[in-house]
């Protein structure tokens, strides 16, 4: 298929469009002092190579790419397949070839303040110090390069070598997937590397930065935890991610319509890593309902729960820990509800979601040893409101604001906001490129991000990104 040449408008429109953004830029650079500390940009998929397979527009299956409308979740629940005799790869084309291609070129800026440093070059100081660190500049993502399909009639695939922009590549998801087994839409069972089954993904989300570009509730742990991840107290505990692939099996199944859908998922408990062969397994639970609301569209509802188990302690061989020989087991879940809402031009993404660590988890002790005086269970209650205008097919406007607020704190004597966050993001789509062949958005965000009183003196830490990038996929 030979693209067509845009037209001298639509020249007009990228190139003003561009500017515009441009001059963001330059009024957040004069303007903005807020900080933010540096996160690899993340990355979320879709695949072009089916709307090629199929003869379809890419609006067939998405709202604004990557996000998915029910007629693409409905295709994504069906195996990659529409029900009919093209589905199976022995009807296909021979020179039909499902692999997409994904990559950003982008400039950002990232400010942190509060960051502790041991001296400040230059001015004769020694000793830690408090400053302000920003950096910018231009940048590449890391790329991915899916294929996905049908191996035969309801057996499907999903490969996604991705790498991160040094070219180091790993799995993000590798799994088949028996479908419609006995005939039944009721009965798909998955084996590999995957997605887990969530109703707001953040795989298909819209957003890029450092700061936007993850949902912080789906991966938040307690100060404590967090700070012995850093120093890497306890490396036979992989932590954990709602939003992070996973490996194992998974039993999902939808009505015709898909709006009636449920997945049991059993998973290792190694939050995805491969050759960390953790003794126990996790359970992630869903179920979602969607109804119509006449004018106002297709409305959904769900429900999720992750219950696992992580390791406190291991064995040792000359003083080195034995991976995959993890004890102690302790106990944690996570669990809410979430929603996705319709109201003509307007979309929102609601998640409410509650957390609790064992005690012996959330002050990073070993299960063999007693616990600290003052040390307890931490648990949290976090969420967001995500917010999507389309201006038009070609445009759409972003945002989201996340909070997490921890209800007890795994010491005691912790102050009672220690690790509390709040996120801003702002961003917008323009698309002037979305055919069977290709896809092009001109991407602009801006997002913050408040820790309270994670700073080196107990200060509340304030982190930024400001991203602009040309996000396309062949």
């Amino acid at each position: 298929m030979v693209l067509p040449a845009l037209s001298k408008k639509a020249l007009w429109t990228v190139a003003s469009s561009t500017l515009s953004f441009i001059f963001l830029i330059l009024a957040m650079l004069l303007g903005d002092s807020r900080p933010a500390y540096t996160l690899p940009i993340h990355k979320v998929t879709a695949i072009p190579a089916f709307a090629r397979k199929y003869g379809l527009p890419c609006s067939a299956c998405h709202e604004a790419w990557p996000k998915l409308n029910n007629f693409g979740m409905r295709f994504r629940d069906n195996g990659y397949q529409l029900m009919n005799d093209r589905d199976s790869p022995i009807w296909q084309n021979p020179s039909y070839w499902p692999v997409a291609m994904r990559i950003t070129p982008y400039w950002h800026r990232e400010s942190a303040d509060h960051v502790p440093v041991d001296t400040i070059p230059g001015n004769g100081t020694s000793g830690t110090s408090e400053i302000t660190m920003t950096s910018h500049g231009f940048d590449l993502s890391g790329l991915d390069l899916w294929t996905a399909g049908t191996l035969y009639k309801n057996i499907s695939f999903s490969l996604l070598p991705s790498s991160d922009e040094n070219a180091s590549f790993h799995f993000e998801n590798a799994f088949v997937r028996f479908d419609n087994i006995f005939g039944s839409s009721w009965l798909n069972f998955k084996f590999g590397k995957f997605e887990l089954n969530n109703l707001i993904s953040e795989k298909r989300f819209l957003f890029l930065s450092a700061q936007g570009g993850l949902y912080q509730v789906y991966h938040f742990a307690t100060f404590e935890e967090n700070n012995a991840a850093l120093s890497g107290v306890n490396p036979l505990n992989p932590g954990f991610g709602i939003g992070d692939n996973q490996l194992g099996i998974e039993l999902m199944g939808h009505n015709d319509n898909s709006y009636t859908r449920y997945s049991v998922a059993l998973l290792s408990s190694n939050d995805g890593n491969v050759d960390i062969p953790n003794r126990t397994y996790d359970t992630y639970l869903t179920f979602d309902q969607a109804f119509s609301a006449g004018r106002l569209g297709v409305q959904r509802v769900g429900a999720f729960a992750y219950i696992g188990l992580r390791p406190t302690y291991g064995y040792t061989s000359g003083g080195t820990l034995i991976p995959g020989e993890g004890l102690g087991n302790k106990g944690f879940y996570r669990a809410g509800f979430t929603g996705d809402w319709y109201a003509g031009k307007f979309d929102f993404q609601t998640v409410f979601m509650h957390g609790w660590d064992n005690a012996y988890l959330g002050t990073v002790t070993p299960a063999n040893q007693p616990l600290p005086a003052g040390g307890q269970a931490p648990t949290w209650n976090g969420g967001f409101v995500e917010t999507h205008y389309t201006v038009n097919p070609k445009w759409i406007l972003l945002n989201r604001y996340e909070i997490v607020r921890v209800s007890r704190q795994a010491f005691a004597s912790d102050a009672r906001n220690l690790g509390d966050l709040d996120t801003y993001s702002f961003g917008s789509r323009y698309y002037p490129i979305m055919y069977s062949r290709a896809g092009l958005a001109l991407h602009a965000e801006y997002a913050i991000t408040k820790s309270q009183a994670t700073g080196p003196l107990g200060e509340d830490v304030w982190a930024s990104s400001l991203f602009i990038g040309f996000d396309f996929d062949f």
